[in-house]
């Protein structure tokens, strides 16, 4: 079998792919573009360092889009990921998202129907999912050792202050200063569904409240948000993420069945089990254990291993492997780890109703969001664009951005 033919779209976050697919024998980067050429020169010393010729390097991504290319890694702005997954999909292209899915329900909806019309992969990579505790986690939920989910939690609190200037780069109209407290959930609702398999249905959303460590860096948002989730069989989730203060691990993952618990050890790759057989009620066992890398290549690579196994399995599924098939994050579930974020914050704004979650996999289900682009994002929002911040609304000086990017051009913290 020839080489899949891999472009990667996103010169900053992108070279995670680019890392494991210079690693790999069945398949090869040959295109990458950004805007950023500094971010492209990286990547072209990435390249000369792994022994690999040939790549080519854009600015312009009509360009880009030209190249021969099998498959496109998207790791360009996380509100702008639909956009040009829908255009390549089109063009023929599998595709692997970064986080996150999508910015609208209308991209939701669209993104779906084009992985449908297209045949092609898509695979979503929610690497908080693929740690081996997580994953573990998987396989004993989906065994039945702890009995039906009741209760879930999942917490991505990551406090980014200290690197906004390096990620936001003194842009006012950069999506992490524009949007709202549950826009960026996958982190805290996606490695529960990937574990128990169960949709969401229903959505309560809270924000918590900007505070001036944040404002002082360009953000208006509030610093948090919550999503209270009901799933399919009637369990609860509760998923906590944004940027406080705190001094334990920034994810953390529990999920509470009716014959016992799963509750991921962060702090020290370590999974607490909790079991119940017949007739031990409340007198089951307890047990620490610390799962090994399904693949042990994946060990040295970022968040946990998960970085290798996102770009590993879209490009086994490329291949046809069949346990691609179970491990890769398909459209329909990417789409289930984001929505309730963005349906959230329309409880949000509407006082805290709970929401309808839909389950875009039915047809007649996508027309009510066929049109339906309510977000803070004022170039896809049109007329259903709203402020990414219920409580007060936040005059931040130009004075403030021109800090924040000189910072990131001197290579100061925030």
């Amino acid at each position: 079998m020839e080489k899949i033919k891999v472009g990667v779209f996103g010169a900053g976050r992108g070279t995670t792919a680019i890392n494991q697919l210079l690693r790999r024998g069945d398949a090869e980067v040959v295109a990458i573009c950004d805007k950023y050429e500094p971010g492209l020169e990286k990547c072209r010393e990435i390249a000369l360092k792994a022994g690999a010729e040939g790549i080519s390097f854009y600015t312009d991504f009509d360009e880009f889009e030209k190249h021969d290319m099998d498959a496109v890694v998207l790791a360009n702005y996380a509100n702008e990921h639909a956009p040009y997954a829908i255009r390549l999909l089109n063009g023929g292209k599998h595709i692997m998202s970064e986080c996150l899915t999508c910015a609208t329900m209308s991209q939701a909806v669209e993104l779906i129907e084009a992985v449908e019309q297209s045949g092609k992969i898509y695979a979503y990579a929610e690497n908080y999912s693929y740690t081996p505790v997580r994953q573990e986690m998987r396989e004993r939920y989906r065994r039945g050792e702890i009995g039906e989910l009741m209760y879930a939690e999942g917490e991505y609190v990551h406090d980014c202050s200290s690197i906004w200037p390096q990620i936001t780069y003194g842009e006012r109209e950069h999506w992490r200063n524009s949007m709202y407290s549950t826009f960026y959930c996958t982190h805290s609702i996606g490695p529960i569904l990937y574990m128990t398999g169960l949709r969401p249905v229903k959505v309560v959303g809270l924000e918590g409240r900007n505070r001036p460590f944040m404002r002082d860096l360009g953000s208006a948002m509030p610093c948090f948000g919550l999503e209270m989730i009901t799933l399919e069989n009637g369990a609860i989730l509760k998923s906590l993420h944004g940027g406080f203060k705190h001094n334990r691990p920034h994810a953390n993952y529990e999920i509470a069945g009716d014959r016992g618990s799963l509750r991921d050890m962060a702090e020290d790759g370590k999974l607490a089990v909790y079991r119940e057989g017949e007739n031990e009620n409340c007198r089951g066992t307890h047990s620490v254990i610390q799962p090994p890398h399904p693949i042990a290549d994946a060990e040295a690579s970022g968040h946990g291993g998960g970085d290798y196994y996102t770009t590993h399995y879209f490009i086994e599924a490329i291949k046809g492997n069949p346990e691609a098939d179970d491990k890769v994050i398909d459209v329909y579930t990417a789409v289930d780890m984001c929505i309730p974020g963005l349906l959230a914050y329309r409880s949000i704004v509407q006082g805290g109703v709970t929401v309808d979650i839909p389950n875009l996999r039915n047809v007649g289900e996508r027309d009510a969001y066929r049109n339906d682009t309510f977000c803070p994002f004022k170039e896809i929002a049109g007329d259903m664009y709203v402020l990414g911040n219920t409580q007060e609304q936040i005059d931040i000086p130009d004075s403030v951005y021109d800090e924040v990017r000189r910072r990131w051009l001197c290579g100061e913290p925030g």
